[in-house]
């Protein structure tokens, strides 16, 4: 008897929709992390002036590249990756407009740019790498 399912329209399975939505709740918690830690700056005095170092902005940037590739890596699926790259990019514009109360996480200055340019650019980059297939193991006779 034939399997009456169409060529293509394979279903994921449970074990790998499972992990990517470990990857989406993943997403969503850098997102809200991210949105407050990226503000954290070291300001330098230096000879020729004062230097300031994103170092939030940058953690959580390296946050986010290690939470979707390891996301891809868990469920051996590029699916995972995006559905992580989904709940931070969901969240970051959630945390980028208006409250009700009238505040904004996220404002539009130089470091909040980077962070969200920079988040887009490297998570989709990063989500968009192919999984390397595991080996089969040999078989002894």
């Amino acid at each position: 008897m034939a399997d009456p399912t169409p060529v293509g329209t394979e279903s994921m399975p449970p074990r790998r929709l499972g992990l990517g939505m470990v990857g989406l709740l993943a997403g969503i918690v850098i997102g809200i992390l991210g949105g407050y830690v990226q503000a954290m700056r070291y300001v330098w005095e230096s000879p020729w002036g004062y230097v300031v170092i994103p170092w939030g902005a940058l953690l959580a940037l390296l946050v986010l590249v290690l939470t979707v590739r390891g996301a891809a890596w868990l469920a051996m699926t590029r699916w995972s990756a995006w559905a992580a790259f989904i709940g931070w990019l969901a969240m970051t514009v959630l945390l980028s407009s208006e409250s009700p109360g009238g505040s904004i996480a996220l404002s539009g200055g130089g470091r909040q740019l980077f962070y969200l340019i920079g988040g887009v650019v490297l998570a989709a980059a990063t989500a968009t790498i192919p999984v390397p297939l595991r080996r089969a193991a040999p078989r002894l006779a």
